[in-house]
C-alpha cells in the first residue's frame, strides 16, 4: 500500500506530504484546490506523461516521491519501496526505484504491477481488450492454472523450434531463396575470374595511361641526354686512357671502370627506349582498364575489401550452401517434433477454452447482478470467448473480450465503446467488485468516478468501493456524501493565499471534521439539517 506521497512544485501544489492508510481513503475539498493535481502526481509517479506547464510558476523543476509498504514484496527494502520522479523545465527526467536510476518506460512498467488509476478521461486498464483474458483467468483461479502451465511449456518450446527452423532455413521458400541468392553470388564472383594481385597491376597501368604524356616527355629527355652527351664523352675518355694504360696500371684500371660504366649506360639507354614503347595506349585499352577496375570495385563493395577477401567469401558461401542442403534431415526431425507439440497444445487449448466458456457465463452473471444494484437494471455484460482454430496464443487459442448492452433493444458492443461517464464508472466498479478477490493489483485509485450518478446509485457505488477496499488499498476523489461517509480515512483538500501565491493544503480529518465535511458536500452548506444527515450516513457506515 502507499504509505506516503510527497509532491513538490506541481501546479498550485508548493510542497505537501500525504500519509495514506489501508482501506478506503477518500479525498474531498474545494473546487480548484488541487484534488486533480494529486491524481495527476500519482499518474506522473506511475510513468505517465508530464507537461512542463505543470511545473509551479517560478520554479525550475517538479518532484514526486512515494513510499509503498509491503514486507512480502521481493522489490522492497525493509518492507519499503521508494519511488521518485524529478522533472525539469528543460525536459530532463530523473526516475528512481529504491535509489536506482531507471528510464520512464522502466518506471511505467514497474508501477503497472502496483497501481491502477481509473478516471473519466483516462484509458482504463479494465477497458483494454487485451487484459480481459487475464481477468477471466484470474476469476477462474486454480482450476485453469495447471492446464495453462502445461500449455505454456509447449508453447515456448514450439516457438523455440520455429526460431530454430527459421535459423536453419527450415521453411522451404526461405531455404530456396537463400540458396538461390548464394548461388547467384558465387556465379557473379566466378564470372569475374579474379586473380590475386590483378587490381594493383591495373591501378598501375591506369596511372601510366593517365600520365602517359608526361612520362613520354621526360623519358625522351633522359634518353637524349644519355645518347647525345654522356655516352659520347665517356667513349672519348676511354680512348684517351687506352693510350696511356701501359705506362701505369692505375690508368688501365680507370679505363676498365669507364668501359663498365659505358656498357651500363648503353643498357640503361635501351631500357628507356623500351619504356617509351610501353606508354603507347589507345582509347579502347584505357576503357577496358576502367571497366575492369569498376567491376572489381563493385565486387569489393559487396563481398570484401580486396580480391583475397572476395575469393575467401566465395569459399565460405560454397560451404554454407552445402550446410543448408544437408540440414533437411535435421529439420524434418524438428518439424515432426513441432507437429506433435501442436497436437498436444491443441488438446490443452480445447480443455482451457471449455472451462473459460463455462466460467465466462458465471462471471457475466455476477457482474450483471452487481449492475442491478448499481441502478443499471437494463445493462447486460457478456464475457465472450472465441476459439481460434488457426492461431496459437500465449494463453491458448482463445480471444476474450467483454461486451455490453446498456439498454433494452440495443445491440451489444465492445466495452471500450461506452460513451456515458456515469455508466462507465458503474460498469468498472461492478467488474472490480466481482474480481476484487482475484485481482492482484494492490492499489486502486478512482478519480471522480461518481460523475453523473446520484441517489441510490451513489449509495451503491459507495458500497462497492467499500467492498473493494477490504482486499485493496483504495484512494478515491469524490463529491458525493455517501462515498465520503463510507471512507475509513477522509482527507480535506483546500487552498490558501500567502504573499500573493496560491498553494494547496491537505488534512486528515478527525471524526467531528468528517461529519462537517459530509454535511458540506451534501448540500453546499453546514447547518443542523445537513449535520443530522451526515451523522445518519456515518452511522450507516459504522453499522
Amino acid at each position: 500500500m502507499i504509505t506516503t506521497l510527497h509532491i513538490k512544485n506541481i501546479g498550485i501544489i508548493e510542497d505537501i506530504e500525504i500519509n495514506f492508510n489501508k482501506g478506503l481513503n477518500v479525498l474531498t475539498g474545494e473546487t480548484g484546490a488541487g484534488k486533480t493535481l494529486i491524481i495527476g502526481s500519482l499518474n506522473i509517479i506511475c510513468g505517465g506523461r508530464f507537461s512542463k506547464e505543470m511545473i509551479r510558476k517560478g520554479e525550475t523543476h517538479s518532484f514526486v516521491e512515494m513510499c509503498m509498504y509491503n514486507p512480502e514484496d521481493k522489490n522492497s527494502v525493509d518492507g519499503n519501496i521508494i519511488i521518485s520522479r524529478e522533472i525539469y523545465s528543460n525536459g530532463r527526467n530523473m526516475c528512481k526505484i529504491n535509489g536506482r536510476l531507471v528510464t520512464v518506460s522502466e518506471l511505467k512498467e514497474f508501477m503497472s504491477n502496483y497501481i491502477e488509476i481509473h478516471g473519466q478521461k483516462d484509458t482504463q486498464t479494465i477497458f483494454d481488450a487485451n487484459t480481459h483474458i487475464q481477468y477471466l483467468d484470474d476469476f477462474i483461479g486454480e482450476e485453469i492454472i495447471e492446464l495453462k502451465e502445461e500449455y505454456k511449456e509447449r508453447y515456448e518450446k514450439n516457438n523455440q523450434i520455429k526460431k530454430q527452423l527459421k535459423d536453419n532455413y527450415g521453411d522451404e521458400k526461405e531455404k530456396q531463396r537463400k540458396i538461390d541468392l548464394l548461388k547467384y553470388q558465387i556465379e557473379e564472383i566466378e564470372n569475374a575470374e579474379l586473380k590475386i594481385g590483378e587490381e594493383e597491376k591495373l591501378e598501375e597501368k591506369r596511372s601510366k595511361i593517365i600520365n602517359s604524356e608526361k612520362i613520354a616527355k621526360n623519358l625522351k629527355e633522359a634518353e637524349n641526354a644519355i645518347e647525345e652527351n654522356t655516352i659520347d664523352q665517356i667513349s672519348i675518355a676511354i680512348r684517351a686512357l687506352e693510350k696511356i694504360e701501359n705506362i701505369d696500371s692505375k690508368y688501365e684500371k680507370t679505363a676498365g671502370e669507364l668501359k663498365s660504366l659505358y656498357y651500363e649506360l648503353e643498357e640503361i639507354s635501351r631500357e628507356i627506349k623500351e619504356y617509351n614503347g610501353d606508354i603507347e595506349f589507345d582509347e579502347q585499352e584505357r576503357e577496358e582498364v576502367e571497366i575492369r577496375l569498376d567491376k572489381i570495385h563493385d565486387l569489393k563493395r559487396k563481398y570484401g575489401n580486396n580480391i583475397e577477401e572476395i575469393l575467401k567469401y566465395k569459399e565460405e558461401i560454397e560451404q554454407e550452401i552445402e550446410k543448408i542442403e544437408n540440414l533437411e534431415e535435421y529439420n524434418n526431425k524438428l518439424k515432426k517434433e513441432q507437429k506433435q507439440l501442436q497436437i498436444e497444445m491443441t488438446k490443452l487449448a480445447e480443455q482451457i477454452s471449455k472451462i473459460r466458456k463455462e466460467k465466462a457465463q458465471i462471471l457475466s452473471e455476477k457482474i450483471n447482478r452487481e449492475l442491478i444494484e448499481l441502478e443499471m437494471k437494463n445493462a447486460k455484460i457478456n464475457v465472450k470467448v472465441e476459439y481460434n482454430e488457426a492461431e496459437f496464443y500465449e494463453n491458448g487459442k482463445d480471444k476474450v473480450e467483454i461486451y455490453i448492452k446498456t439498454n433494452i433493444g440495443e445491440n451489444e458492443t465492445e466495452l471500450i465503446k461506452i460513451a456515458s461517464g456515469g455508466e462507465t464508472s458503474r460498469i468498472m466498479l461492478a467488474i472490480k467488485k466481482v474480481l476484487a478477490e482475484t485481482d492482484k493489483m494492490p492499489i486502486l485509485i478512482f478519480d471522480e468516478i461518481d460523475t453523473g450518478i446520484s441517489g441510490k446509485a451513489a449509495k451503491s457505488v459507495a458500497d462497492k468501493l467499500k467492498g473493494i477496499s477490504k482486499t485493496h488499498q483504495v484512494l478515491c476523489i469524490s463529491h458525493l456524501a455517501p462515498i465520503a461517509a463510507t471512507a475509513d480515512y477522509n482527507y480535506y483538500i483546500s487552498k490558501k493565499v500567502e504573499n500573493e501565491r496560491t498553494s494547496t493544503n491537505i488534512k486528515l480529518l478527525n471524526e467531528q471534521e468528517v461529519i462537517k465535511e459530509i454535511a458540506r458536500i451534501s448540500s453546499g452548506e453546514i447547518n443542523e439539517i445537513t449535520l443530522q444527515y451526515a451523522n445518519e450516513l456515518r452511522n450507516k457506515k459504522a453499522s
